[in-house]
């Protein structure tokens, strides 16, 4: 009997649906896998880096790593946080200081025990600017951060805010009251480590020693990843299959045309290609539903003329308003997705549609071009904005469009600049050698048992200003292939209000700054809102 596959789109964004709750029957796609396993196959990209929880903040990495590690909490499809490793959090009275206590028998997939220092140790190395690790900016609350950003670091100092009591126990001071931060701990960044690690970081990164559902079998680069079951996992989130294998892909066509084929049995995307028949393809069940996805670009504040004063605001809210968001959705992406109004999807708890600003992201192209014109009064710019985007995401169509809007509503010269991949587009964004706006945006991550805390946002992290909104809300569209045996359960993660300033380190600290996000830090500079799917 042909395969149908199991694919899932958000229009040009991600969408949401849990690999891990999803059985089947005769996929051999792991090598070494024996007939009859039950062995899920995954859409993805390259990782950027070796799967290091800290040093994780893309999706190709994202992926596997949200499988492998498991954290404090867990979420449920609703977004509401449980306790997984975690068997308490408890704040004081203030919310300045957590004790949190961790349950017992927790083990890595080499047999040691996850213990306290395992979080404590783990959490350090990653806030350490020695380390250099992507994800240091969420540990920037915690006391003893800002000694862990000076010169002269070995490494392996540890935040003076956190506190081993035994080996269940731990305590975390902040820099001030927080009340989210027991929620704040599910993101992957706050993930355990052995003492593995530590000897040899770089190996690691290439075989994980992990705690989540999951474990590694191995890691064929620019091909697959290949997931097993972990059958020492003790959470909330059990799979109901014997693996996933993420299967790299460099043209989401290709893959889609396997979806059909019945070779693969998961994508998070729909091409732009295919928006308009997935859902009627006979080849493929198809499932659409609204999702917790924005999609934004971002202008860096250091480009000239676009800096964070008065030019550059004005400049930024003339692109805004000179998008057409509802004819990019209706034109581009056939109806999938809806106009943004502001920095999350109304899926988000939080969300609102009228907060200060909104106007900047309703088009109005005699405004934007009169905005245009009061900063050309302040500084003439002639030169060529170019928008880049991965060329193996299928985001051409629709960043095709919004040059093509630019042009004719605000009369400027700009252009697209395609990167081939996402590994080597996210290595141009984390070095900081975007000359010009790029694609960025905010996602749920769709690839766990029970769903996880949300991926965070692809925006910005350099000395910047909010994104550029194109689309606040994606349709989570599903489509899914029949297998003889496969039972799906198909969970959306909205993501929790945490709209927060908040600083991001890259590589250097010295090019670390402040940008507006709702929950996680990628790489520099600043967004435009566009409409999200």
């Amino acid at each position: 009997m042909k395969k149908k596959a199991l694919a899932f789109a958000a229009m040009a964004c991600s969408v949401a649906m849990l690999l891990s709750a999803c059985g089947g029957s005769n996929s051999n796609a792991a090598s070494g896998d024996t007939a009859g396993s039950n062995i899920i196959t995954a859409y993805n990209s390259e990782p950027q880096n070796p799967l290091i929880p800290g040093n994780t903040n893309e999706t190709g990495g994202g992926k596997p790593v949200d499988l492998l590690f498991s954290r404090l909490v867990s979420f449920d499809k609703d977004g509401k946080a449980s306790n997984e490793v975690a068997e308490s959090i408890t704040p004081n009275d203030d919310a300045t200081q957590y004790t949190i206590k961790i349950k017992s028998g927790w083990k890595f997939t080499d047999g040691t025990p996850v213990t306290a220092e395992s979080f404590t140790k783990a959490w350090s190395y990653v806030a350490n600017a020695k380390n250099a690790q992507k994800c240091s900016s969420f540990f920037s609350a915690i006391a003893g951060y800002d000694d862990l950003q000076k010169d002269g670091l070995k490494g392996d100092e540890q935040l003076s805010g956190l506190k081993v009591v035994d080996d269940t126990t731990f305590t975390v001071d902040l820099n001030q009251s927080d009340s989210v931060f027991p929620i704040k701990v599910g993101y992957s960044a706050f993930a355990p480590l052995p003492e593995s690690f530590y000897k040899d970081p770089k190996a690691f990164g290439e075989k994980p020693v992990s705690n989540g559902p999951y474990k590694l079998d191995h890691w064929d680069h620019n091909k697959e990843i290949a997931l097993v079951k972990n059958p020492d996992y003790k959470g909330n989130e059990q799979p109901k299959n014997d693996g996933v294998t993420f299967k790299v892909y460099t043209d989401d066509s290709a893959a889609y045309r396997d979806i059909q084929a019945g070779n693969l049995d998961v994508m998070e995307s729909v091409p732009a290609a295919f928006t308009k028949t997935f859902k009627t393809d006979k080849k493929v069940q198809a499932y659409s539903e609204a999702g917790s996805v924005i999609q934004t670009f971002t202008i860096p504040s250091s480009l000239d003329h676009f800096k964070n004063d008065e030019e550059g605001q004005l400049r930024r809210q003339a692109i805004s308003m000179a998008i057409n968001r509802d004819q990019l959705i209706d034109k581009v992406l056939n109806g999938n997705a809806t106009a943004a109004t502001e920095f999350t999807s109304p899926k988000t708890p939080g969300y609102s549609d009228s907060l200060k600003g909104a106007d900047n992201l309703k088009f109005n192209a005699s405004k934007a071009k009169e905005l245009w014109a009061k900063a050309d009064a302040i500084s003439k710019y002639d030169g060529q904005l170019t928008f880049s985007y991965n060329a193996d995401g299928g985001a051409k169509p629709l960043y095709d469009a919004i040059v093509n809007q630019l042009k004719n509503n605000l009369g400027i010269d700009a252009a697209t600049n395609p990167i081939p991949t996402f590994q080597e587009f996210r290595d141009a964004v984390t070095n900081r050698q975007m000359k010009g706006a790029f694609r960025t945006g905010l996602r749920e991550h769709p690839f766990r048992a029970a769903t996880r805390t949300p991926r965070s946002p692809r925006t910005t992290c350099g000395s910047c200003t909010p994104p550029l909104l194109l689309m606040a809300t994606a349709p989570t569209m599903v489509t899914t292939r029949t297998r003889p045996s496969m039972t799906c359960a198909s969970r959306l993660l909205p993501l929790p209000a945490l709209m927060t300033p908040t600083s991001c380190t890259s590589r250097l600290r010295k090019s670390s700054s402040t940008t507006f996000r709702p929950s996680r830090c990628t790489t520099p500079t600043p967004p435009v809102w566009l409409p999200s799917t």
